[in-house]
């Protein structure tokens, strides 16, 4: 099943190696293991199986942030990224299907005066969000009276918004709940603000793009219909999150 053909490994895997970029800002995604150091976690997971159906090679690629991996995958330097679906990176990037759906949510100091999720988007209102992250491209688009500030990452929004940066903090939802226990006298707003679907990306740069993002969707509609996926959030103790459709 999923057999890859030879002549599209030389676009796919161009060194022989595929190499994955794994984006360590996003904690439904990946991580590192507390002994090992090493990556854990979904897209590792999927990575894994996506090189042991396809017989190539998996090298893991760390980054810290999204943006970070899109930013490599455009320069050529990785094969494979697993990032939100936006129609920003689209101009660079090919999807396949989402595998797992998150959500985007908002937190503020316990005396903030907001209440609701559509309260924010107001001019006395300054949103911390980790620069390139699918909230900081969605809400650049979609916010039209609040000001958008960045952090370095998604890690980093709680730290500065903490050290006085903004009003609202703005990211993926388990992200700030865990970043959030490291201080006192925080919230979120009930709710998300937006859902983010989580796919496997490639260079469009690549000559057979098309191709080979066929052949991924494949492997991902597998992975979700036979319980793959379902069993590595298990696994992973991933909470909040859900199957994508």
């Amino acid at each position: 099943m999923n057999k890859i053909d030879p002549k599209l490994i030389q676009s796919f895997a161009p060194t022989g190696i595929l190499r994955v970029g794994i984006n360590l800002g996003n904690p439904v995604l990946a991580g590192l293991d507390a002994v090992s150091q090493k990556p854990k976690g979904i897209s590792i997971d999927i990575a894994n199986e996506i090189g042991k159906r396809s017989g190539i090679p998996v090298e893991l690629i760390p980054f810290q942030s999204a943006g970070a991996t899109v930013d490599a995958i455009k320069t050529g330097n990785i094969d494979l990224v697993f990032v939100a679906i936006d129609p920003v990176r689209g101009a660079d990037v090919s999807y396949t299907p989402p595998y797992i759906q998150i959500e985007g949510a908002y937190m503020v100091k316990a005396d903030s005066p907001l209440k609701t999720n559509e309260e924010v988007d107001r001019s006395s209102v300054e949103i911390v969000v980790g620069k390139g992250s699918a909230y900081d491209l969605f809400l650049t688009r979609e916010i039209k009276n609040a000001a958008i500030l960045h952090a370095a990452s998604s890690q980093a929004v709680i730290d500065d918004f903490m050290a006085g940066k903004g009003n609202v903090a703005a990211g993926v939802k388990q992200q700030l709940e865990s970043d959030a226990k490291r201080y006192q006298g925080l919230r979120m707003l009930p709710g998300r603000f937006m859902v983010i679907n989580q796919a496997i990306g490639i260079p469009k740069a690549r000559s057979e793009y098309e191709k080979t993002t066929a052949y991924l969707s494949s492997i991902i509609t597998d992975l979700k219909s036979s319980g793959f996926v379902a069993e590595s959030m298990k696994r992973h103790n991933i909470q909040g999150a859900k199957v994508a459709d």
